[in-house]
């Protein structure tokens, strides 16, 4: 297996080759949606270009599968491996409180920042069953990439400065009560594991290799996954952690696990939050799927038989090959969202210099024992605004996923 320190040493290639080998891999990434003669021509023709025996499953050369798993860091400058202080200032002023205590110190400071009151959302209730645990899943969006990487260009002037979106964040985390907390691109840990520790949360942290944040000047450390989950319920067996691998070659992309025991009933729980790959094109969602196998391969060995709940930004809508390989994996995996058959619109909807992007890709998944009793529903495109998000009315590019589940007795 390569790690992310072997990628880190750098191999030297050429652009016009590499750009060239990245359009021959696309291509035959697609080659599973090929169906005409004259296509499947071509992409014979690109096979043997590449090196790539015509029957055997595609997997990209070394030297472009090296290349891909480091997009998206910023590796022509050097690291700036800064420690996460920059909410030094607030972190000793979250003391033992109640629930309602902090959202009312939220309410209070949001509106001394000037901004309007969170966006109004409501719970779908789907069956009458009393919920075992409630389950939020959220990409609460990295400050340093939403600010100095993202280019949310609709969005209004401050709308990411971070003292006033850190407290909307936590106001959107505890006002629904959650017993767990899923997030990705977390780069303010300590102050989340000081606010929502001040109200009953212990939580876990697990930062990427190889982080974006850490190649811009400004940044509070890597971004990674967070887990968190309330004491007062559950007691924390043990934690585990992968960084995920395509075709044995280590990503940059991580999940976290948890083993909980809930106190009351003894029932125990696995809960694993991840952040897969983001960029479109065949050739990512094929290593988004093999990075989802590795995650449901390592989840079968971790859960050890114990119910699961998968929450994650997966980067990829229903249609991609990972939500396939995800829901009909052995584990029986089911996504708690998809009402009817069918998953909501939009889990996400943003404006970018390239354009508008809605679509879903966020998810939580769970296992046959868990059953969904209620949906936090998204708020409709009239509430969201023509901004989109992150807005003044709401702190993250994504929306939250907040789920009730009854457990069913094995």
């Amino acid at each position: 297996m390569c790690s992310m320190e072997e990628l880190n040493a750098g191999e030297a290639f050429d652009p016009k080759e590499m750009k060239k080998n990245l359009e021959i891999a696309e291509l035959l990434a697609k080659g599973a949606m090929v169906m005409s003669p004259a296509a499947k021509r071509r992409l014979a023709a690109r096979r043997l270009e590449m090196g790539v025996e015509q029957d055997s499953e595609f997997v990209p050369p070394r030297h472009v599968l090296l290349y891909l798993v480091r997009m998206g860091s910023f590796s022509s400058t050097p690291k700036i491996e800064n420690p996460d202080s920059e909410d030094d200032d607030v972190i000793p002023t979250y003391q033992p409180s109640s629930r309602e205590e902090l959202i009312d110190r939220c309410r209070n400071e949001i509106e001394e920042c000037g901004r309007p009151p969170l966006l109004l959302r409501h719970f779908r209730r789907l069956v009458g069953d009393s919920p075992f645990v409630r389950v939020l899943q959220w990409n609460v969006l990295s400050q340093c990439l939403g600010k100095n990487h993202d280019c949310f260009v609709e969005s209004a002037e401050g709308v990411l400065d971070w003292p006033a979106r850190r407290i909307m964040m936590l106001q959107e985390i505890i006002q629904y009560n959650p017993d767990v907390i899923c997030l990705q691109e977390v780069d303010h840990f300590r102050f989340l594991e000081a606010a929502l520790g001040s109200i009953g949360y212990s939580g876990k942290f697990f930062e990427k290799p190889d982080s974006p944040c850490l190649y811009l000047a400004d940044n509070n450390g890597p971004d990674g996954t967070a887990v968190f989950f309330r004491k007062s319920k559950f007691e924390l067996i043990s934690s585990h952690t992968r960084i995920l691998e395509v075709w044995r070659i280590q990503s940059n992309q991580v999940s976290l696990a948890c083993l909980l025991r809930e106190r009351s009933t003894g029932e125990e729980i696995c809960v694993a939050a991840t952040h897969l790959k983001a960029k479109a094109g065949a050739l990512l969602a094929t290593l988004r799927d093999n990075q989802g196998k590795d995650l449901l391969n390592w989840l079968s060995t971790v859960s050890d038989g114990r119910p699961i709940v998968l929450c994650g930004d997966f980067n990829a809508e229903p249609t991609e090959p990972v939500y396939m390989s995800t829901t009909t994996h052995s584990l029986g995996l089911r996504s708690a969202y998809c009402v009817d058959g069918e998953e909501p619109r939009y889990t996400t909807w943003k404006i970018r210099a390239e354009g508008e992007i809605c679509h879903t890709i966020d998810y939580i998944f769970h296992s046959g024992r868990l059953s969904p009793a209620a949906l936090l529903e998204f708020p409709d495109e009239e509430t969201i605004g023509p901004a989109r998000v992150p807005s003044l009315h709401y702190p993250s590019d994504h929306f939250s996923l907040v789920a009730d589940f009854s457990l069913r007795k094995a």
